[in-house]
Parts: C-alpha cells; sequence; structure tokens
C-alpha cells in the first residue's frame, strides 16, 4: 500500500464514519473530505471545485426545478384524481398509491414525488381505518423503487452513468436502467401490495407540531362548461366528500344563500362558498373546474386596468419610477396571521383596497367561528384571522408590515394553472425524448427545460434556486473529485483485488452479487449519491482485474445505492415519513429486510442477461 492509498484510506473510513454518525450534515462532511484531499495532494487545488460543473451535478439540479414545476402547476394532482380509486379497499388503494409513486418518481425528484402523495396516502389511511404508517411506508418504498427505472430518476443512476462516462464506454442512456429497473420495481410494488404492508408495525401518532389554522373559507365560480354545471348541491358535496371539504353557501345573481337547498341545480356563473383544507383548495379547483372568485374578479380588473393604460399612454408619457414597479413579477401564496392590535380589525377587503394599493388578492380566510361569514370581500376582519395572500412577496410584506400581520411558515398550498400545467408537463415530455434520443446530453436537455421555465413564468424566479437541494449539489460536486483520487491513487484497484482474492475468489457473479450488497448496506446509512460516487470506482476496478464489461457491475452499484430500506436515514423519503408515520428506528427492517432480499433475488439472474459479464 502506497502513501497515497493510506491517505485516501483513512480520508473515506473517515467520511463513511461521519456520514453513519450523523452529527454533521452530509454536504458538510463531503466538502471536509474534499478539502482533507487537496491539503494532502491527492486533488490538485486547480481541480478542486471541479465536480460542480460535472454533467450529473447539472442534471440533477435542472431535474429538481422541473419537478417543482410539475408540483405547483398542478399536473400530479390532476394525474392523481385520475389514477388513484376514490373507494376501494385497502390493499388495492395501496397498490394504486405505491405505483403511482414509481411512476412519478421515474421522471421527477423521489423526495418531490413522496411529499406529493403524503396527504392522499394519509387521507387513505383515514379512510381505510389504517394506521399512518401502514400507507406511508408502501408509499415511501415505492416511490425509491420506481427512483432507479430511469437515467433522472435519481442521483445515483447519474453518477454512475458518469463513471462509466469517464471510463471511455459513454454515458448510459435515459432507459438503459428501465428492463432490470423496472422488473425490480414491479416485484417490490407488487410484494408490498399483497404482502409487504401488513408487516409494517402498527403505530400510534403524536398531535401535530405545525401550527395547524384550521379550515379556509374561500368563495370559487362555476366557469362555463365546468363539470358541476347542471348538477344538485347534493352531488357537488358527494364529490367534495373525498376532499374533506364541503359547501357551506351559495351566491346566485349577488342573492347569498346561507343554507341552500341541496336540490338546486347549479348553472354557470354561480359562487359557492367551500370550506376546505388550504392543501385540497388545488384539488377541488382542478377536479371540479371551479375558479377562485378572487381570481376571477382580479383577472377583470387587470383587464380594465390594461385597456385604461393603453388608453393612458397615448397622451401622457409613462413615469420614471412607480411604487410596484420592482421588477418582481413572481407570485406567491402566502399565509398572515392579524395580531389584536392590527389595523384590519372591523375592516373588510374591499374597504382596505387591496388590489389598488398593494396589488394583492384575499384568495381565503380562516377563522374559528366562520359560521358568520356571508361573502368573503365584505367580511370584517376579526384578530386571529388567518388569510390566505396572493401577490408579489414585497407587496404582501408591505401590506403585512402596515397592516400588523404575521407571516406564517410556507407549506404546500398549490393554485392548478392549467395553462402552465399543460407548458410544464410537455416541456419535461420534450426534454426526456430529446436526452432518451441523444440528440442532446442529459444535462443540456434538462437545462433547455430549466431555461423555458424561467422564461415562461411556469416557477417564479425566485422559486428557481428554492426548489434546488443545495446540500446534495454541495455533495455530488464534492465527492466527484474525491472519487477520481481513489482511482488516480490506485486505491479502487486495491480494494477491488482484496474482494475479487479473498471473498469472491475470482468469481465474477460473486463479484457482482457481493457489489450489490455492499453497496446496498452502506446506502442505508449514508447518503445514497455518496455511495455510488464511493463504490463506483472500486467497480470499475474490478471489472478491469476480471477482464468482464463494467456495465453489470456499475448497475449493481445503481441499484444497490437506491435500495436503501433498512434505516430511517439512508434516504430521504424514509426520513419524511419517520414522524407522520410514528415510526421507531428499528421498525424500518420489518419491511425493509424482505424488501432487499428481493431486490438481490430478481436483480442479479436478471443483470447477468441485461448485461452479461
Amino acid at each position: 500500500m502506497t502513501q497515497d492509498q493510506g491517505l485516501i484510506f483513512a480520508i473515506l473510513v473517515t467520511t463513511i464514519g461521519l456520514f453513519i454518525w450523523g452529527r454533521w450534515r452530509h454536504d458538510v462532511v463531503a466538502l471536509g473530505a474534499l478539502l482533507a484531499c487537496v491539503l494532502v495532494g491527492l486533488v490538485p487545488d486547480e481541480q478542486a471545485f471541479a465536480g460542480f460543473g460535472h454533467p450529473a451535478v447539472i442534471t440533477v439540479a435542472c431535474v429538481l426545478v422541473l419537478s417543482h414545476g410539475l408540483q405547483i402547476t398542478g399536473v400530479v394532482d390532476a394525474l392523481a384524481q385520475r389514477v388513484l380509486p376514490s373507494d376501494a379497499g385497502p390493499m388495492f388503494s395501496i397498490a394504486a398509491l405505491t405505483g403511482l409513486g414509481a411512476l412519478l418518481s421515474a421522471f421527477m425528484n423521489n423526495v418531490g414525488a413522496l411529499a406529493l402523495l403524503m396527504p392522499i396516502a394519509l387521507q387513505i389511511a383515514t379512510k381505510q381505518g389504517l394506521p399512518p404508517g401502514r400507507v406511508l411506508m408502501p408509499l415511501a418504498f415505492g416511490t425509491i423503487l420506481g427512483g432507479m427505472t430511469t437515467l433522472i430518476g435519481t442521483p445515483p443512476n447519474l453518477i454512475v452513468s458518469s463513471f462509466r462516462a469517464q471510463s471511455g464506454a459513454g454515458p448510459f442512456a435515459m432507459f438503459d436502467f428501465s428492463p432490470v429497473g423496472v422488473a425490480v420495481a414491479l416485484s417490490g410494488v407488487l410484494f408490498i401490495t399483497l404482502l409487504g404492508w401488513r408487516l409494517v408495525p402498527k403505530r400510534e401518532v403524536a398531535g401535530a407540531a405545525s401550527f395547524d389554522t384550521g379550515t379556509y373559507l374561500t368563495e370559487v365560480r362555476v366557469k362555463q362548461g365546468a363539470k358541476v354545471v347542471g348538477k344538485s348541491l347534493r352531488e357537488v358535496e358527494q364529490l367534495l366528500d373525498e376532499a374533506d371539504a364541503q359547501v357551506i353557501g351559495m351566491v346566485r345573481n349577488d342573492l347569498h344563500l346561507s343554507a341552500p337547498d341541496p336540490r338546486r341545480i347549479l348553472r354557470d356563473d354561480d359562487v359557492l362558498v367551500i370550506e376546505a383544507e388550504p392543501e385540497a383548495l388545488g384539488t377541488i379547483l382542478g377536479k371540479l373546474g371551479l375558479q377562485l372568485e378572487a381570481e376571477r374578479k382580479l383577472e377583470a380588473q387587470t383587464e380594465q386596468d390594461s385597456a385604461a393604460e393603453t388608453q393612458d399612454a397615448a397622451q401622457h408619457p409613462a413615469p420614471e419610477t412607480d411604487k410596484h414597479d420592482s421588477g418582481d413579477t413572481d407570485i406567491v401564496l402566502q399565509e398572515l396571521l392579524v395580531r389584536p392590535d392590527s389595523q384590519l380589525v372591523g375592516r373588510s377587503a374591499s374597504s382596505t383596497r387591496l388590489r389598488s394599493r398593494y396589488s394583492i388578492n384575499l384568495l381565503a380566510l380562516s377563522r374559528a367561528s366562520h359560521r358568520s361569514i356571508k361573502r368573503l370581500r365584505s367580511t370584517l376582519i376579526e384578530h386571529g384571522d388567518v388569510l390566505l395572500m396572493q401577490g408579489t412577496p414585497g407587496d404582501i410584506a408591505e401590506f403585512a408590515g402596515d397592516y400588523a400581520c404575521v407571516p406564517l411558515a410556507d407549506r404546500a398550498i398549490n393554485i392548478p394553472n392549467p395553462t402552465h400545467a399543460g407548458l410544464a408537463l410537455g416541456v419535461m415530455l420534450l426534454a426526456v425524448v430529446v436526452a432518451a434520443t441523444g440528440l442532446l446530453s442529459a444535462a443540456v436537455a434538462f437545462a433547455a427545460g430549466v431555461l423555458v421555465f424561467m422564461v415562461m413564468r411556469v416557477v417564479p424566479l425566485r422559486a428557481i434556486y428554492e426548489s434546488i437541494d443545495w446540500p446534495v449539489i454541495v455533495l455530488l460536486g464534492a465527492l466527484i473529485p474525491v472519487a477520481g483520487a481513489m482511482s488516480s491513487s490506485g486505491a479502487a484497484d486495491l480494494l477491488a483485488r482484496l474482494l475479487m482474492e479473498h471473498i469472491a475468489q475470482g468469481n465474477p457473479v460473486v463479484v457482482l452479487t457481493l457489489l450489490l450488497v455492499v453497496t446496498m448496506t452502506l446506502s442505508d446509512f449514508m447518503n445514497n449519491a455518496a455511495t455510488a460516487a464511493v463504490m463506483c470506482p472500486i467497480a470499475l476496478s474490478a471489472a478491469s482485474q476480471l477482464g468482464v464489461s463494467p456495465d453489470s457491475l456499475l448497475m449493481a452499484v445503481a441499484i444497490g445505492a437506491s435500495c436503501s430500506f433498512l434505516t430511517p436515514i439512508g434516504h430521504q423519503n424514509n426520513t419524511l415519513i419517520l414522524s407522520p408515520g410514528g415510526f421507531r428506528f428499528g421498525d424500518y427492517w420489518r419491511l425493509g429486510l424482505p424488501m432487499e432480499i428481493l431486490v438481490v433475488l430478481v436483480s442479479v439472474p436478471l443483470l447477468l442477461v441485461v448485461w452479461p459479464l
């Protein structure tokens, strides 16, 4: 063992130990490992940060932005409404939910797919009388399985592809991971559906720790040709039951009905007063063909203002500055809590002139004693009310400061935008096709997609960078040069030789199985992207010494890095369900261990057939 090999082994062991310990975040540990390699001379100073320009890093960042666009425009909500059953037994509901999670995570970030479907999973658990964990763990595992099926499904696949390119064989294509990945994912989803969900321990969930604003009251208008036109209020309420919402009032021709007859038939332009959870507003609007009354009025006002401005511009020169001409046109949703000393108390939204003075919109209001509310715009605001406001961050902040309102923590409240939803889906599909056919590299294809999102404002510009998981980006950018040092120092060759001579004894099939199991074990305790970066050089060295194709061994690393089911710390999706499912650290192995055994049994024979040694 040379001095350089000893140094890289020491740094690597220390890094893995710190990953498992979890005292510091993984990006901090990875950056420390990179700087250590630079200081001891394993990585040249001028190459220290070359990893941040690596195509795999760029692709991961772009996929995160595109995934966020699919989320906020309502694409995934619409898909969930069409795929998930409204009335089925536990097994079929879990099968549909887990399958949808796997499908989504093949083309978007699997953490984002889980976050989108978690509220639906909790609804299914309530309807079926199941502990939340028995639905959440199958969903989390399904989204992890789906990520291994395409190049962009999960960061480890991109890392494995980049190492193949560095070896001179070229990168893997978009769907090279699919033959084995889809079979493993289908096997896993089938096992979870038939037996696996029953293995999840029953755990009671403690009360929610976050601030709960309760249900919102909002007004929605029946658009022409909407699904609810011609239906009775009773039929509409049955549809709303699926989203735990209800109609508590109706307005027709400016006549307010606080207790409308359930037999009344809805017409175009009727206004319904809806009570719903804030997270369900987007689902309700998209499913029933409704439009927020406040947004409709804002559109009408905007058209009038535009016409007036056009006429005025011909007569008067435009002023050089304007109160709201800040260049910030990103529209966001923000919840504001009305303080007791607020000047809003005792005033209505119309008397405050929110649109003309602040260019913001009141979409909904949450209040404990909401039964006295008649019309949203004329309701007198009370202290303790929570207002759902729409506008630019600067305008909302200005209003909150002027009227002593407290902004609440951000949470996922998305109002679907049909125009942007179609554009987001089209851009994503086009980027996938372009990358899959090889017209452009994955990094360039998805970067072009992000550019379209930015130009067309599919994702607000300030949200572009907020949607990127920067700790993952730093992790990848830091560990790529470290992995390069493993190869250049000969450390990867040494490990591969020890693996083959003392354990596998030169048998390629045993080496393949060992690589899969070791990678899977490491990914249960450390970040899966870091695991892939550590194991790829070993796989390439083993293939070189055995004189076999490296593809099968690299694919084994990709699968192993994506299958961390034993602990809550191996994958972000496992961590996300820890609290909502009421789980303990040792609960995951009951379903996770059979899952990992199944992955080995299914993937090893398929790897030997699809990617022969």
